[in-house]
């Protein structure tokens, strides 16, 4: 009876929002073979209270649920487990966090889920065990243990996508990394910090799963074996790990390829204009001289030279100005300084 009246306060403060709320509180309940699944997204302080009271959870796991700065982990007690997972969020922006937080609560006959933000595949889980008779049946018509599993699996497979979509990142900035008109150096970062972010995430990942199908065992029916199907999403967050590890290495070299590159191009633009401006030293020199107000053959205090007509001092000067710069030319092109 206290459960239901429990769960009719949640349904009431749903319904009737407080004017304090900053995020919008939702709960869901959904009930399964023998248990209850309660999903409140974006609980407030009030909501947690009577959680606790009414389950008879640890003070100190509920302020964990709440908490937005806490590590992976699992405590054990005699009639529950409280579990915290961490999930990649949709997508990374200045100011929000980098990890989307899962508590849960699990007993024989309930299953709690709190998070803040929105894990979009356990929300579809929800509307659709809300929805769909079958669909509820599959998922909560054996144990909360095997629910917990369902949920979890789901989590990880959404990281597959999300590994996906990194995937086609490294080809794409492979592809940008060799072309010269395009630069690379932000969507490296970016795509570094990601990858960066994700590991932190899959590692404690496994070893909290691992622990978590070591000790829901007893949450679940006798004919059912959670650890076989926690292993296998454990299988599939060690191919997580293990692609965003391969992933980092090969970010290091496209990262290192465009530096090498990037220098090799400044390298010869450099060689370039030092090139062109060496070239100009000679026309700079004689016209410096001859721009002085002293007097030198053809100059304008002597008299201009006439011997190949009015132009001759002009055409004198052309050709000491550009006779040097025309052997030094060749001396360069000889040691092959000049750039392909």
């Amino acid at each position: 009876m206290k459960k239901e009246l429990f769960l009719s306060r949640l349904s009431h403060l749903r319904r009737n929002p407080q004017p304090t709320e900053i995020l919008q509180s939702k709960i869901e309940t959904v009930q399964g073979n023998g248990f209850t699944w309660t999903d409140i997204q974006n609980p407030d302080r009030k909501e947690i209270d009577k959680l606790g009271q009414m389950y008879n959870f640890n003070s100190l796991n509920l302020d964990d649920s709440i908490s937005k700065i806490q590590l992976a982990k699992i405590d054990n007690y005699d009639d529950h487990s409280f579990i915290i997972l961490h999930f990649p969020p949709l997508a990374l922006k200045r100011g929000m966090s980098r990890f989307n937080q899962l508590s849960v609560f699990i007993g024989k006959d309930y299953l709690v889920t709190i998070h803040y933000g929105e894990l979009k595949p356990l929300v579809e889980m929800v509307n659709h065990c809300k929805n769909d008779s079958q669909y509820r049946n599959d998922f909560l018509g054996k144990s909360s243990g095997f629910l917990l599993y369902k949920i979890v699996d789901t989590l990880v497979d959404d990281l597959l996508h999300t590994l996906r979509r990194i995937v086609e990142n490294l080809d794409e900035i492979e592809d940008d990394v060799f072309d010269e008109n395009k630069s690379t150096p932000k969507k490296i970062s970016l795509l570094r910090r990601e990858i960066t972010i994700l590991r932190r995430i899959v590692h404690p990942l496994r070893k909290t799963v691992l622990e978590t199908s070591k000790n829901t065992q007893r949450f679940s029916n006798p004919d059912e074996d959670l650890v076989i199907h926690f292993d296998d999403v454990i299988d599939h967050i060690d191919k997580v790990a293990e692609t965003l590890d391969e992933a980092k290495e090969t970010m290091e070299i496209y990262k290192d390829t465009d530096f090498m590159l990037s220098t090799e191009k400044s390298n010869k633009i450099l060689a370039t204009l030092t090139i062109i401006f060496t070239l100009t030293i000679p026309p700079t020199v004689v016209g410096a001289i001859y721009g002085m107000n002293v007097n030198l053959p053809g100059g304008i205090i002597t008299g201009n030279w006439s011997f190949l007509g009015e132009y001759t001092t002009l055409i004198v000067m052309i050709i000491i100005s550009l006779l040097p710069s025309a052997l030094m030319f060749l001396y360069f092109y000889k040691k092959k300084w000049l750039a392909d």
